[in-house]
């Protein structure tokens, strides 16, 4: 039975060999031909075990039924094996197919693997054989070392450190591949092989050099170094402005007595040629004068233009990581900046400082600098989706500020190495994805302790009507949408140690993983992380962690899901890119990304979609399934997924049952359809349509759920209790779907975060700004901006209160299903302001609401108070400003549940199935007694754990500091919205 999984997938790398066969025959059968074939061999090592991975290519002929030999040279003792039947005589082990992998047609393969113990010296085995015939010494694996640098070198900080490789192959080397840290950094493809690897951080650095063969065959050296923690050149400060026809000086100094005199060069690196050091280029410190600042000063020349120039400054000494200060010209032919753009500068200036931790070695956002921070992730040094998104649209911003483009285009760049999956990263490429039978039926259940859930093969699912057309488009079966959640250092260790790659994945550190996988009253206290790719080398022994969730399922599958907000978003701020950048002259700058976010919005379709491609009104598990689009609802929905089996026997892709008000994003809807530009129009032909239909129904979708108040309320669904249940009597419906007041997740309820109001009604602000005759946007804004700013309270200094949690009452006023009409008002629909809260984020994105509604409507009372009002909390926002951000403190009561034990009596807790027993990477056993801080026990380590803990031991409850990368954004890009449309405030 093909198993289909709606969940997610892992990256990762290490060293292997690969070596050819000469034949691959059925049992039992001599060769009567010599048919090539390829094995991988890579083993995850712990010191006294290890997990022998191996992978078998079949290059020739079909092959029905395959048996592997080879020894080991030691003590290697099989423990148990898996997809395959593994035995084992003194040295010698032997593989047989097991009954579903026994088939292999030309370019198929079957991978089988084992756990062993050992002892003294684990030497990788090289004698393969394949049904008797043994393997006849034409080892295609090339070889490959490193000549420099040495093992253990030491390096300063910030140094350039250059990898050399030799490499050779019996036929040719392709390439070879330059890792750091199990990152793939750079490839040489003729000899003499190298790559530098520039301006290092302090830390322990794996560096890797990776031969590939024209045959695909692969071998790898590694070697590991030490950058130093050293001393730095001391900046002061980092951003400048200079007088157009002025000058203006910054000061150097180092941070650590030299032994010798130091030279330190000041140059402009990029950016506006107006812009020059005038004195101090080169200044000297010597062991006496080091730690007193001496002046660099710049110039900015006079010219005709009347714009602000903007340059790139790097001071740099040998032995010292260089640091690049940020020179903006002040053009005294244009008008005054605002005030609120300068401080858009310095607060995006702070959110890139390298010593400020918002960024990985590998320049990707964190959630948060800090790393004990447990809300939808559940840590902070894990990323999203969302925050992606949100360093796009914050690079837009900084592009329409500045004119420079670049780090928007590296952002983009960066995103799709990350987090969008590679065609490795989808072993197969989906070819085995049938779009006339999408995905097997799971049911979700409303508890965690009803899982693992079956599966029903039996249950009809609708047909997908999108793979064909993205196939004849794209020329593949590729998705092309962002996984949503990353452990970027690794911190769970499903990348740690790897040997080999899978899933196509060549990281050792930022690692795809999942949390969230039952049901709506699953929060974060109650997940498991687990890796998206799945191989049974963690969890439970042989078959990982599925069994926790799907019942009968096991190891050797993959899977991802997407977070539509995110990947909408992401649009949404290439929209804007294009649109500032086209003002400035610039879009052909950004035309490349521009077009791989209309491709993203031309997947992102998928989230149209229900769960199984089941037709609106859907009662029954067995209703009737969609054809065509009859199952698309036009809506945003909380996720789309889509995996399969490792080896490519099956794949499946699923959308979402679950549509929320605070997901939907107008403003993409309209930049992908035909009223948007065409730069950024998808490929596919009926995608534009799609779009058109979207914004349409979700602005209807704003209208139905708005409450008498003014508040959007929850969302509607077209699978009650997520299992196509029957509906509540008397229940309004949107185009079919039942309103549900807290759709997806219930614990805590989805809808009483007045963040999902502020983003969501940003987006339909923005909208209106953009297109005036929006009149049913108008409607709605009207009437929420009025709500929202009743709700709020500016006070003295610092001070302000905004909505938190809400509480709802009531329901729509009717059903609606009128693709052009008006969804009618809801007298009896309420919400009542439970708390209220000074979350910095939110605070921000409320502001940001307000100020595009105010330039939509800039003569009227309500415009003129959301202005005014929009203006009060940012000044009172810069009054909070620290040295990485602004911030706020939190008081964090949830913190309770760390160690909470899973009781039947109130479906609290960490819930493990019985039965189900296992380890995560560091050792922690999950079992039926786990809680949630016993499998993190890393946590436990954590410089912040000591106020948790004393909570736990009956303190009071921890506050903390929290610097959200997405929250720093939006202040950010706050202050640029408000500093551009009202630049005379």
């Amino acid at each position: 039975m093909k198993r289909r999984r709606r969940w997610r997938p892992v990256l990762a790398l290490g060293a292997g060999i690969s070596l050819l066969l000469s034949a691959l025959v059925a049992t039992g059968t001599p060769a009567s031909a010599a048919v090539q074939c390829q094995v991988d061999y890579a083993k995850n090592d712990w010191g006294s075990g290890f997990t022998a991975n191996i992978t078998i290519h079949n290059l020739g002929d079909a092959v029905n039924g395959w048996t592997l030999r080879y020894s080991y040279a030691g003590n290697q003792r099989l423990q148990n094996g898996w997809n395959g039947t593994w035995s084992q005589s003194g040295q010698n082990v032997t593989v047989s197919n097991a009954a579903w992998n026994g088939n292999l047609p030309t370019g198929a393969t079957a991978t089988t693997s084992a756990n062993f113990s050992y002892s003294g010296t684990n030497s990788d085995p090289t004698n393969f054989s394949i049904n008797n015939v043994a393997c006849n010494g034409a080892n295609a694996a090339p070889t490959v070392t490193i000549t420099s640098p040495t093992a253990g070198q030491h390096f300063p900080v910030g140094s350039n450190v250059t990898v050399n490789a030799n490499a050779s192959d019996d036929g040719n080397v392709a390439r070879v591949e330059f890792f750091r840290n199990g990152m793939l950094a750079g490839t040489d493809t003729s000899a003499p092989y190298s790559f530098t690897h520039t301006s290092l951080p302090s830390g322990n650095y794996t560096l890797q050099a990776r031969a590939v063969d024209d045959l695909g065959a692969a071998a790898t050296a590694e070697v590991a170094i030490v950058v130093d923690a050293g001393p730095t050149l001391v900046v002061s400060p980092a951003a400048v402005s200079v007088p157009e026809g002025g000058n203006q000086s910054f000061s150097v100094s180092l941070s650590a007595q030299p032994t010798a005199n130091v030279s330190v060069s000041t140059s402009r690196t990029a950016g506006d040629a107006d812009i020059s050091v005038s004195a101090g280029g080169t200044r000297t410190f010597t062991t006496s004068n080091w730690n007193t600042p001496q002046t660099v000063t710049l110039a900015a020349a006079q010219d005709a233009d009347q714009s602000s120039g903007q340059a790139t400054i790097t001071v740099s000494a040998t032995g010292y990581p260089s640091v690049v200060v940020t020179v903006t010209e002040e053009d005294d032919d244009a008008p005054e900046a605002s005030s609120y753009i300068e401080e858009f500068t310095a607060q995006y200036n702070k959110l890139k400082a390298p010593g400020n931790g918002y960024f990985s070695p590998e320049g990707i956002p964190y959630h948060s600098v800090e790393t004990l921070l447990v809300e939808a992730p559940d840590h902070g040094h894990e990323t999203t989706s969302e925050a992606f998104s949100f360093w796009l649209w914050l690079e837009a911003q900084h592009g329409r500020i500045s004119g420079d483009w670049a780090p928007f285009n590296q952002a983009w760049t960066t995103m799709e190495t990350f987090i969008i999956p590679s065609s490795a990263g989808q072993p197969g490429g989906q070819s085995t994805y049938n779009p006339n039978d999408p995905a097997d039926y799971a049911p979700e259940f409303n508890q965690p302790s009803q899982y693992p859930s079956p599966l029903d093969a039996n249950i009809a699912a609708g047909q997908d009507p999108l793979a064909g057309e993205l196939q004849q488009t794209y020329g593949n079966r590729l998705m092309y949408q962002m996984h949503w959640l990353l452990d970027v250092d690794d911190v769970y260790g499903y990348g740690t140690g790897r040997t080999g790659a899978e899933c196509g994945d060549n990281t050792q550190r930022v690692t795809y993983i999942n949390t969230y996988q039952r049901g709506p009253q699953e929060s974060v206290w109650e997940t498991v992380p687990h890796p998206s790719c799945e191989t049974g080398r963690f969890g439970q022994s042989g078959s990982g962690y599925p069994p926790i969730f799907v019942q009968g399922s096991g190891a050797n599958q993959w899977r991802y899901t997407s977070a539509p907000d995110a990947d909408a978003r992401a649009v949404q701020a290439a929209y804007w890119a294009l649109r500032w950048a086209t003002e400035q002259g610039n879009q052909s700058q950004i035309s490349a990304t521009v077009t791989k976010a209309a491709k993203l919005g031309d997947f992102l379709r998928y989230a149209m979609y229900d769960k199984y491609f089941k037709n609106p009104g859907c009662a029954s598990p067995t209703c009737t399934p969609g054809s065509g689009k009859s199952s698309s609802n036009y809506l945003l929905s909380w996720y789309a997924a889509w995996g399969g089996d490792i080896n490519n026997a099956w794949s499946w892709r699923i959308g979402s049952s679950h549509n929320h008000g605070g997901y939907q994003n107008p403003v993409a809807a309209w930049a992908l359809s035909p009223s948007g530009p065409a730069a950024l129009r998808p490929q596919s032909p009926s995608a534009a349509t799609d779009w058109q239909q979207s914004l349409t129904r979700q602005v209807q979708f704003y209208k139905w759920l708005q409450s008498a108040e003014g508040a959007i309320a929850g969302g509607a669904t077209n699978s009650w209790d997520g299992a196509y249940a029957a509906r509540p009597a008397g229940a309004p419906q949107f185009f079919g779907m039942s309103y549900d007041v807290d759709p997806v997740y219930h614990d805590p309820p989805s809808n009483q975060w007045f963040g999902f109001q502020a983003w969501g009604m940003e987006r339909l602000a923005e909208l209106f700004f953009l297109v005036p005759s929006q009149t049913m946007a108008k409607t709605v804004l009207d009437k929420w901006v009025n709500w929202a700013i009743s709700q709020t309270t500016l006070g003295s200094g610092s001070s302000f209160q905004i909505p938190n949690e809400m509480d709802w009452s009531g329901a729509p006023a009717a059903s609606f299903n009128n693709n052009t009409g008006t969804p009618a008002d809801n007298p009896g629909l309420h919400v009542t302001v439970r708390t209220r809260t000074t979350d910095v984020g939110v605070a921000a994105a409320f502001a940001r609401t307000l100020t595009y509604y105010a330039a939509a409507t800039p003569d009227t009372a309500l415009g003129q108070q959301a202005r005014e009002t929009a203006k009060g909390l940012l000044d009172r926002l810069l009054l909070l400003k620290e040295s990485r951000g602004i911030t706020t403190p939190e008081t964090r009561t949830d913190y309770n549940r760390f160690d909470d034990v899973w009781s039947s009596s109130n479906q609290q807790g960490l819930y493990i199935p019985p039965g189900f027993s296992g380890r995560m990477p560091n050792g922690d056993q999950i079992n039926s007694n786990s809680t949630f801080i016993s499998i993190r026990s890393f946590l436990r380590d954590d410089p912040d754990w000591p106020k948790v803990q004393s909570y736990l031991d009956g303190g009071s409850a921890p506050s903390f500091t929290y610097h959200r990368f997405w929250a720093q954004s939006d202040i950010a890009m706050a202050l640029a919205d408000y500093g551009s449309l009202f630049p005379d405030d």
